[in-house]
């Protein structure tokens, strides 16, 4: 469990929504096990972080518990469960960090290890902008620490790529949010909106963040938005069954209306996070991204600051794609977070470092593998030291 998470007291089930009657709601599975109680050791970054208790006067720079540090901090001494994170994290960039490594393999520093190292990044899918920025910056280092040797180089990029990366930290808020006070004077959901193409991932990282919001503490509704694909909502309620919550779903039912009753049922639940599963499509359906556009309009007639993250998730193997998906995603959405699915055996993990330079959207989490515990923080240094192994 993460003890940093503090539980509100919940009304009444009963409880009905402030002028209107959610939909009906499919409660879990009966005779499904409760999921383990058996602590997990602490880490050194959380997962999810709840934000100030209600009680404490609000403060108006709330945004810095959002914003990243100007510098990366130093890191913290690692858990076992982190280590064994970055174990599965190096071995998912090998592919990636050998093409790499390979140019520091030398004895000497000049300028056709410049050039080796560049056609490197961009094999590794860094991109043209982010490539001619981690150059010009490590020519700088360089200069700066009088390196001779190859070895150090490689160090000095790994320092490059971590502060290029840093931006991109930083950890979600859930709970009590400032933004989620309503007019009646209660604390409504934190409404996450997640969107994302067929095939990357999309509603197994649902299932997944489900499970960490659940260990942190947090009670979960789910949304099943997703009546475009057949058998989205099936899959979804596994994951429902799985983690024992809650899930709002219609049969064939109208997407933006399905998220409409989620809000309002979480609302009148007390539910700490209303998770809305949206359908996957390409940036290019102009007619389903336009669905999405209404989803998230509807979404803010049930609450006004909602949904209060929109996250996209995107595949690490599809390298410049996934730029691009952040791009058209971000200009149709305006998104507040990314999950990075798939990393595990790609050569394409620079992806990151051109997001950074060119949409730099926050990456809440990574993940390298289909189990539970293979979806994590994202810790730009952990990134930058993992991918030059």
């Amino acid at each position: 469990m993460f003890s940093f998470f503090r539980k509100k007291p919940r009304p009444a089930a009963d409880t009905p929504a402030p002028g209107a009657e959610p939909a009906a709601v499919a409660p879990p599975a009966p005779d499904l096990p409760a999921p383990s109680a058996t602590p997990a050791p602490a880490m050194p970054a959380p997962l999810v972080e709840a934000a100030p208790a209600a009680a404490q006067p609000q403060r108006p720079d709330l945004a810095m518990v959002t914003e990243p540090a100007p510098a990366l901090p130093a890191q913290a001494p690692t858990s076992p469960a982190r280590t064994g994170w970055l174990d599965k994290l190096r071995a998912g960039l090998r592919k990636t960090g050998s093409g790499i490594a390979q140019v520091f393999t030398g004895t000497q520093i000049d300028e056709a290890l410049y050039e080796e190292l560049e056609t490197a990044l961009l094999m590794a899918d860094t991109g043209v902008k982010a490539t001619d920025f981690l150059l010009q910056d490590l020519r700088r280092r360089v200069k700066e620490a009088r390196a001779t040797d190859p070895a150090a180089v490689k160090g000095l990029l790994a320092d490059a790529v971590a502060d290029l990366l840093a931006p991109l930290q930083k950890t979600l808020v859930v709970g009590e949010r400032a933004d989620t006070l309503q007019a009646d004077g209660r604390h409504g959901p934190t409404v996450l909106m997640v969107a994302g193409v067929n095939g990357a991932g999309k509603t197994t990282s649902i299932g997944k963040l489900t499970r960490h919001l659940a260990d942190a503490g947090a009670s979960v509704l789910l949304a099943a938005a997703d009546t475009f694909r057949a058998a989205a909502r099936e899959q979804l309620a596994v994951w429902a069954d799985r983690n024992t919550v809650e899930i709002v779903s219609q049969q064939g039912g109208d997407p933006a209306a399905v998220a409409f009753d989620a809000v309002a049922a979480g609302r009148a639940r007390g539910r700490d996070v209303v998770l809305v599963d949206t359908a996957g499509r390409l940036p290019t359906q102009l007619h389903l991204m336009e669905e999405l556009r209404k989803i998230k309009r509807t979404i803010a007639k049930a609450d006004a600051n909602a949904p209060h993250e929109v996250l996209l998730v995107i595949d690490g193997n599809t390298g410049q794609n996934a730029l691009a998906q952040v791009r058209a995603f971000d200009d149709a959405l305006g998104l507040t977070g990314l999950i990075v699915t798939k990393l595990d055996g790609t050569a394409k993990g620079g992806v990151l470092c051109a997001i950074a330079r060119e949409r730099p959207v926050p990456v809440y989490f990574i993940g390298v593998g289909e189990k539970l515990e293979d979806l994590e923080t994202f810790d730009a240094r952990e990134f930058a030291q993992a991918l030059l192994q």
